[in-house]
């Protein structure tokens, strides 16, 4: 039976003047941006920003410098990314291409892949989509329906994504499709391909608007649309394989607990105008819960340094940040029997009423929590 691998690591001191030198990029380059805007954490979009973060060597850091990357450690990257989203930078844009899509790629693409797409990622210019979910499977992503039927050249894709996060602004998509039918285990049969959004005829991406006004989810629509062969990415049959590799770069990073923590910052404000003791304690535990969380990502963090493979770890972490980002709202609105406020009000209310609207995603995008269970009851050897 497996068990849970979560070590107690801190931060080495190297990386603290790399801290340093992010936080003042972040002064710089978001002074006078609103409260408001970085409640939306990592879904908030800014290409510009995206393209400064380039040039200053924050995109890729981990990539080899042949493609345009730093080739620093994962915990250097690590320090980069708490601090993007403490200040609630606007990192959507590129997030996916240098969180996910370009590790795939170094890993399964082809040097034809790599030399063409991860420069432009290093540089700010690619923003990727993950095309995994489909309307009829549920959670259940082996049981996508979405054929890729081999013809002269390339391939013929027929069916529907959904839930695509970002589709509606990325350059590229990397898709999981079903290449062949005729196999006896659903798993098998699967292939990824890079699909290039704006060059492909066929495809058809219709944003999904959020209760809070603005699209982050989207709709994928291929009606016959045409891959070239030199899109796949690894081999045909392998893309099973190679998502659930994906899975654990997607699943362990300090986004999944710290998506809501401007509404923890401004919480803290408001506590240090209170002497009511039932605030503190709850501040106090809320703090606690981020803490362990960010030492069991940090100690996940550590493990993809070394080559390990944390996908049971990763899915325990996603989980429950998962679980402390939603809670945070109502907690904060108990604490302080304040209101959320859309329009008006103080930045704290208006905050709230963005994380209490936006919030109940932060279990869906990822992975279901039912299907993050599933893996983790496995893993320990429950099912």
């Amino acid at each position: 039976m497996q068990h849970f691998r979560f070590d107690l690591n801190d931060l080495p001191p190297e990386v603290r003047h790399l801290r340093d030198e992010v936080r003042g990029f972040l002064r710089d380059n978001l002074a006078g941006y609103p409260s408001a805007k970085r409640a939306q954490s990592w879904s908030g979009t800014d290409p510009e920003f995206s393209r400064k973060m380039g040039q200053a060597g924050y995109i890729g850091m981990t990539f080899p410098k042949q493609y345009g990357g730093g080739e620093r450690s994962a915990l250097e990257r690590y320090v980069m990314l708490e601090e993007m989203l403490a200040a609630g930078a606007p990192v959507a844009y590129h997030w996916v291409a240098d969180r996910q899509s370009g590790p795939l790629l170094l890993r399964y693409g082809t040097e034809e892949q790599r030399q063409k797409i991860l420069p432009q990622i290093c540089r700010g210019e690619a923003g990727f989509a993950i095309g995994m979910s489909e309307p009829d499977s549920g959670s259940d992503l082996a049981s996508i329906r979405t054929k890729a039927e081999k013809v002269d050249g390339g391939w013929k894709v027929t069916g529907t994504k959904i839930w695509t996060s970002g589709a509606h602004r990325a350059e590229y998509m990397i898709a999981l499709f079903r290449t062949k039918s005729d196999v006896n285990d659903k798993h098998e049969g699967l292939s990824q391909f890079v699909i290039d959004i704006k060059a492909t005829k066929g495809m058809t991406v219709r944003p999904i608007q959020q209760i809070t006004g603005e699209p982050h989810f989207n709709q994928v629509y291929f009606d016959g649309a045409f891959v070239p062969d030199n899109a796949l990415v690894g081999k045909e049959g392998q893309g099973w394989k190679q998502v659930v590799a994906e899975l654990a770069f997607e699943r362990s990073g300090p986004e999944r607990y710290m998506s809501s923590i401007e509404l923890l910052l401004l919480a803290i404000e408001e506590a240090r105008r209170s002497s009511d003791p039932r605030i503190r304690a709850g501040l106090g535990r809320l703090i606690a819960h981020f803490a362990t969380l960010r030492q069991m990502s940090l100690s996940v963090a550590k493990m993809l340094q070394a080559g390990a493979d944390p996908a049971l770890e990763g899915s325990v972490v996603k989980d429950l940040g998962a679980l402390f980002e939603q809670e945070m709202p109502d907690i904060c609105q108990q604490l302080f029997d304040q209101e959320p406020a859309v329009e008006g009000g103080s930045d704290f209310q208006q905050v709230l009423a963005y994380l209490t609207q936006i919030s109940v995603s932060f279990s869906l995008r990822g992975g279901t929590r039912e299907i993050l269970r599933g893996i983790i009851a496995r893993g320990l050897g429950l099912r």
